[in-house]
């Protein structure tokens, strides 16, 4: 505390000295000693106005005359003071409908556009109304464009952030929110059929809504278990009212070897698919090399999106496989590629990504946006066009959403190294074909293998001992009984109340006390007194959300101007 008030005296003296001149914005990180109103008094003794709290980062956006930023930085408990200025392509201010990867340029060229411009049964624009999306990810956070009441619908946090208030459902990671704005997202400026108005952000199936479930933290960690836990979750809440939960997105995935005949993860998502809801898992972004998708894309029955390329071009005829998308084998691969290298959705400030991969913010006046590359964003394009498909033709059975897709997709050119004839999303072409008689015939699931077979090479860890998830274990220590587990599951009575595994998990029932007008109630987690902070994601995240995808890279080459966060902005110590 003495440190910080000669830190404040200091201050004072140079006050007179730094204020007045030009403004620029900047972000305060401060120690947590500090706090945040130490930090707020801080700006305000040397002339500045505090903007957002950046709080998973210990930090604040704010103004600062520029002959002030030298006395911030040298002020006690501040760890640092970098510019927030904004970041543009060389040239040009970023727009939508001059971007090839923005989601105006990828439904324009897919033929969404074409698909907002009908109608279904009921003489309502095909949006994706009245078809719920469950988003199985890091959580979501209300930015614009997801903000609205009914948009997005909180599920259960069955995070390791759960127990705590600020963060429960929040997406403290980014890449959620990134997927939730490529599947529905929607500015509310924009007026009933008017999506295709390049002004706003508006993803692919702008009137479905979302069921938010969150499993991951800050730093990306999740357990198989809680992903396993989520998957039966929605499938028991599939039909709950207001929910109609038709598509399941799963944008990552594990290196799981077993038989995908035996793996827990996989037999979760066929027992999804089984009752009625469309699954969609991203391959992977491992690349040519590797020859086996991941799980649970490596189940048969569900929808397994690669990456596509657009090369630079907007005509399609050049397109490719993007180089980072799992290739797998003969046997199992991508069923279908949709755009996946550079696609720009919403940001979310001060998350794990957007402090990492700063040169990924896209220049816009006000800063919305930001730019991923991966199998996980062609996941999230395919779901929307998959809400899409169901409000036009609600009765369609899983099988036949992905027989559509399949029959509908356009062939990439012969030297586009698509090994195995996987052809790329054609909304237009997949609208106009007839509704097929098709059901799958591979060989049923079990999920009786190993829970730790499922975990593939990457497991959570204890930060504090290092000591890892291992074994057929939960995340509460309950043994994995698969006999059980599996028999439950099929017949959806895996959950009871909030209690899975015979653990209480989460809550048992739906308040309004949400942004999101509902929301699950959370439960407290009374077996273990494990918290947000406790767990570390090792390598999880490197390979399984953000993969080699969070980069600067445009669809044009062109280098971004502006500046970068400095030093290291981030350590596990400092996660909430």
């Amino acid at each position: 505390m003495a440190a910080m008030m000669s830190g404040a005296s200091t201050v004072r003296t140079e006050v007179r000295a730094a204020a007045g001149g030009s403004l620029v914005g900047v972000i305060v990180r401060y120690e947590s000693s500090m706090g945040a109103d130490a930090a707020e008094r801080l700006i305000h003794q040397l002339g500045g106005t505090v903007g957002a709290h950046l709080d998973i980062i210990d930090g604040l956006a704010a103004t600062l005359p520029a002959r002030a930023v030298t006395a911030a930085r040298s002020s006690a408990g501040v760890q640092a003071v970098t510019l927030n200025a904004p970041v543009r392509l060389k040239g040009d201010v970023w727009r939508a409908d001059k971007d090839l990867n923005s989601l105006y340029g990828i439904a324009r060229s897919a033929g969404i556009h074409d698909a907002w411009s009908r109608t279904d049964t009921l003489g309502r624009k095909i949006t994706g109304v009245g078809v719920g999306v469950a988003l199985i990810d890091s959580g979501v956070v209300p930015v614009k464009g997801l903000a609205g009441t009914g948009k997005v619908i909180n599920g259960p946090d069955l995070s390791f952030e759960s127990q705590i208030n600020t963060l429960r459902y929040r997406d403290t990671f980014g890449h959620g929110t990134h997927m939730a704005g490529i599947i529905a997202g929607r500015d509310p400026e924009v007026a009933a059929g008017k999506e295709n108005d390049s002004r706003y952000f508006v993803g692919i199936a702008p009137g479905a809504h979302l069921i938010n479930v969150k499993v991951a933290s800050a730093d990306g960690a999740t357990d198989v278990s809680q992903v396993i836990a989520a998957i039966d979750w929605v499938v028991a809440h599939r039909n709950d009212p207001g929910l109609n939960i038709k598509v399941l997105n799963l944008s990552f995935g594990t290196d799981s070897v077993q038989d995908a005949r035996l793996d827990p993860l996989s037999y979760a998502v066929e027992v999804a698919w089984r009752k009625g809801i469309v699954v969609v898992a991203a391959v992977g972004n491992d690349g040519a090399a590797r020859t086996r998708v991941s799980m649970p894309a490596a189940n048969p029955f569900v929808i397994a999106v690669g990456a596509a390329d657009p090369m630079g071009t907007e005509d399609r005829a050049d397109d490719a496989v993007a180089s980072f998308s799992t290739l797998g084998n003969a046997a199992r691969h991508a069923d279908i590629l949709a755009p996946g290298r550079s696609i720009v959705s919403l940001r979310d400030p001060g998350s794990y990504i957007d402090v990492q991969y700063p040169a990924a913010l896209v220049g816009d006046t006000q800063q919305r946006y930001f730019r991923g590359s991966g199998t996980s964003q062609a996941a999230a394009v395919v779901s929307g066009v998959a809400a899409l498909l169901l409000q036009q033709r609600p009765t369609l059975t899983p099988d036949q959403v992905k027989r559509i897709l399949m029959t509908g997709r356009q062939t990439l050119a012969s030297t586009a190294g698509d090994v195995y004839a996987t052809g790329q999303l054609d909304v237009k072409k997949a609208f106009d074909t007839a509704t097929p008689t098709y059901a799958q015939a591979f060989t049923p699931a079990t999920g009786l293998g190993s829970l730790e077979g499922a975990r593939g090479s990457f497991h959570v860890a204890d930060a504090v001992t290092g000591a890892e998830l291992r074994g057929e274990w939960d995340i509460f220590g309950k043994a994995w009984r698969p006999t059980v587990w599996s028999a439950d599951a099929a017949a959806v009575r895996s959950w009871n109340g909030g209690t899975w595994n015979t653990s209480q998990w989460t809550g048992s029932d739906w308040t309004g006390t949400s942004w999101t007008a509902r929301t699950w109630s959370t439960g407290t987690w009374t077996a273990r007194t494990w918290s947000g902070s406790s767990w570390t994601a090792r390598t999880w995240s490197d390979a399984y959300w953000t993969g080699t995808a969070w980069s600067a890279r445009t669809w044009s080459g062109s280098t971004w101007t502006g500046r970068t966060w400095s030093g290291s902005a981030w350590a596990s110590s400092r996660w909430p």
